[in-house]
């Protein structure tokens, strides 16, 4: 097996990375603390235009909606470096990861021809309305519920913990249309739609990163439902393998781990205890990062990924943590604001059991489906 780049790759890679240099501003790293900030919001709409306009939001996308038809490890490519950086695409990794293509895959020729442009141009930010106070990763739970009335569906409900609501377009938004697994059903719905209620919930993981948002008889044309009625499970089992992989998350945690290291060498303070802990959290990087490539390759080869997704994304979740405790137990001062790219890492480690699904419910995921471990009787 082969681990190595070739050329194209180590020249994509270094094309991204001179972009970067070029167009991060000089603050950025005090404006990549708080990811869902109307600051960070508005320069990520400039920043992904830019990106867009050289060629590099959606290489991997094809031709026919903005892309050049890229193979998977053009995407990651991207990603690593744009996460390593601090993803100054904000919010818009969505539009890129999973969100773009999964209307590619099950949107009618109307709702690509409307939303799709916006994103391959960089000029739209969605948000997803799937956690509810009592259903978080247990989709199947959820009572947000979407009644059918004549041509349109009335929407009454409650969502929570949604990033970047409250400067999002569209709504990415999973509702019961009947009882049971089969009955949620999705829609695409503009923010703007009246009865649509957005509240900022105060958090440490920065500005403006998370919502509740309340639907109260929210009515949209059925031709805002994608795909069909009861076909959510199908859908969004794709969308969810996409962004649970798509997020590398790691490369940001390597490079801060290191940046932590660099300064107890210069400091004098990078002793036996910070060598094993530190070793430690770069093998858990490391792990992660070839278990997720490993998933890449699937896809290169036409594999849709199972459970592998969720093992990846659990590794990623120790990853970060193990980087997170490294930085708490040897460069606390980062945490009062001395080191603003390895507090905004911190503050993104915290949730990083809970943003895109649970470390539990990956857990249970990976008992059942990958292990296939039996269930206990109750």
């Amino acid at each position: 097996m082969n681990f190595d780049w070739d050329d194209q790759q180590r020249s994509f890679r270094a094309t991204v990375r001179d972009f970067l240099a070029a167009n991060l501003p000089a603050n950025w790293e005090e404006l990549a603390h708080g990811p869902g900030s109307e600051a960070q919001s508005a320069f990520s709409k400039k920043f992904c235009g830019a990106l867009a306009a050289a060629g590099l939001l959606v290489p991997h996308w094809p031709a026919r909606w903005g892309g050049r038809d890229a193979d998977p490890w053009t995407s990651f490519i991207l990603a690593e470096e744009m996460w390593a950086a601090g993803e100054p695409r904000g919010g818009q990794y969505m539009n890129v990861n999973w969100i773009g293509p999964t209307l590619m895959s099950f949107g009618s020729r109307e709702q690509q021809e409307r939303y799709i442009p916006p994103m391959a141009r960089g000029q739209t930010i969605w948000c997803q309305g799937f956690s509810e106070p009592e259903s978080g990763s247990d989709l199947a739970s959820l009572r947000t519920r979407a009644d059918r009335k004549g041509d349109n569906y009335l929407i009454n409900g409650q969502k929570i913990w949604t990033s970047y609501a409250g400067d999002a377009d569209t709504c990415f938004l999973l509702a019961r249309t009947a009882p049971g697994k089969g009955g949620i059903s999705i829609f695409l719905l503009p923010m703007d739609t009246r009865g649509i209620t957005v509240r900022q919930i105060p958090s440490i993981i920065g500005e403006g990163d998370i919502h509740e948002v309340f639907f109260d008889d929210v009515e949209v044309p059925a031709s805002a439902m994608l795909g069909e009625e009861g076909q959510a499970w199908t859908i969004v089992g794709k969308a969810l393998s996409l962004e649970r992989v798509g997020i590398p998350r790691f490369a940001l945690a390597s490079r801060m781990l290191h940046r932590a290291v660099d300064i107890l060498k210069r400091e004098g303070r990078y002793g036996p205890g910070a060598i094993e802990q530190s070793a430690r959290a770069h093998a858990a990087c490391e792990a992660t990062r070839l278990y997720s490539y490993n998933i890449i390759d699937q896809r290169c080869h036409g594999q849709v990924p199972g459970p592998e997704a969720s093992a990846a994304r659990f590794a990623t979740v120790q990853a970060e943590r193990l980087v997170a405790e490294f930085v708490v137990e040897h460069v606390p001062d980062a945490l009062a604001g001395n080191h603003a790219m390895l507090l905004a890492h911190h503050q993104r480690a915290i949730v990083a059991g809970i943003a895109s699904g649970a470390a539990e419910i990956q857990l249970n995921l990976i008992a059942t489906e990958l292990l296939e471990l039996p269930r206990e009787p109750r």
